[in-house]
């Protein structure tokens, strides 16, 4: 479906824009992106865009997603819990970096599709749940780190209370729709430190199930 080549250009785009993690980079050069979105979309799988997944949901960025995983191995976390399945290609990017990941998603069909997915690539240390992302899934707490899909205006007590106290860190754009920021919060004991990685554009994290 796509050349070497082609993939190739990708990781160059994210190391040119300022990826450095080379273990980020080779899972970009190996992860099939076109998989992760209908076959009309195919032919633009390996732009650096965000393109539409149905079910009014996005598969992220290129950039954006290698921004966010490098931000979060920064302190080599092994348990992480993802808000926002979508189609998966976060979690796929992420899975072999990791020791296992707990990713919830809201949208009953959306999920249904991308478990084929990892069933078909082969993702064993991830479990997946139909879930309200704004609860977290609290039985397998504390996460080393949490990355978000979507988008909260104001970052739920919840799920900082799922970090690990013990430097877990939080990735996740946050505010209102055209006035996003990514940050990364790191809990120590009871203390957050936030940290401002840039301007970005995600859905709104809604809350319920569909």
């Amino acid at each position: 479906m796509t050349s070497a080549r082609t993939r190739e250009r990708l990781v160059q785009r994210l190391r040119d824009q300022g990826i450095r993690n080379e273990a980020v980079l080779e899972r970009f050069r190996a992860i099939p992106r076109h998989i992760f979105v209908d076959e009309a979309l195919a032919t633009r799988a390996y732009e650096d865009n965000a393109l539409p997944i149905g079910f009014g949901q996005t598969i992220s960025q290129p950039y954006v997603v290698a921004r966010m995983t490098e931000a979060l191995l920064e302190h080599s976390p092994r348990k992480i819990l993802e808000i926002g399945t979508g189609c998966g290609y976060q979690t796929a990017v992420l899975s072999p970096l990791v020791v296992t990941i707990y990713s919830i998603e809201r949208i009953s069909a959306l999920l249904d599709k991308t478990k084929l997915r990892f069933k078909e690539l082969q993702l064993r240390n991830v479990t997946v749940r139909h879930g309200d992302g704004f609860k977290g899934w609290a039985a397998h707490a504390p996460y080393d780190g949490i990355i978000m899909a979507a988008a909260p205006q104001v970052m739920p007590h919840g799920l900082l209370d799922q970090l690990s106290p013990n430097g877990g860190r939080l990735i996740a754009p946050v505010g209102p729709d055209g006035r996003q920021e990514l940050v990364r919060i790191t809990r120590k004991g009871d203390e957050l430190q936030t940290e401002r990685l840039g301007i970005v554009s995600f859905v709104p994290l809604v809350k319920g199930l569909v």
